[in-house]
């Protein structure tokens, strides 16, 4: 099951995009220095498909895309409810997924990956290596391409 908190319109956090950013709590990688650390106990109202729905909804003209902040005590009901997105809003609407994880789930490739997200966010936060705008972070974003590969757009992040 899905929880969220609540929600913003960002600008930062897939590039090029207008994002309706869904937090969700119940994450389970407790990651030192983590900057919204709340979001690690039992808050919020569940997020189904109906709700995601009508918030999206709300938003529709407004926003390039979806993107769901965390989620990973629950990822395969993340890909359904971005696949879900993907099949009723088209092209139109991209969606993203920040996890906090070092890799994707067993089973998160191919078609079963194209289909779902635009943008994956891997990594867990580590204060040494700093946040996805430091040239030395471990977290990468990935664009996912139509054929399920990834391609690795972390640097758009830096400051040249």
């Amino acid at each position: 099951m899905l929880k969220y908190v609540n929600h913003d319109i960002v600008f930062s956090e897939f590039p090029d995009e207008v994002t309706l950013a869904v937090n969700l709590s119940l994450c389970p990688n407790g990651c030192l220095g983590c900057h919204s650390s709340y979001l690690q106990g039992d808050v919020g109202e569940e997020l189904t498909e109906t709700r995601l729905l009508a918030l999206v909804d709300g938003y529709l003209g407004a926003v390039t895309c979806v993107g769901l902040m965390g989620g990973d005590n629950d990822p395969v009901a993340v890909r359904h409810l971005c696949r879900r997105l993907k099949q009723l809003y088209g092209p139109a609407l991209r969606t993203g997924w920040y996890s906090g994880r070092s890799r994707l789930p067993a089973g998160f490739s191919g078609a079963a990956l194209s289909e779902a997200f635009d943008y994956v966010k891997l990594g867990p936060y580590r204060r040494q290596l700093g946040p996805l705008s430091s040239s030395g972070t471990n977290q990468r974003l990935y664009r996912v391409q139509p054929d399920g590969s990834m391609e690795d757009i972390t640097a758009r992040f830096w400051r040249h």
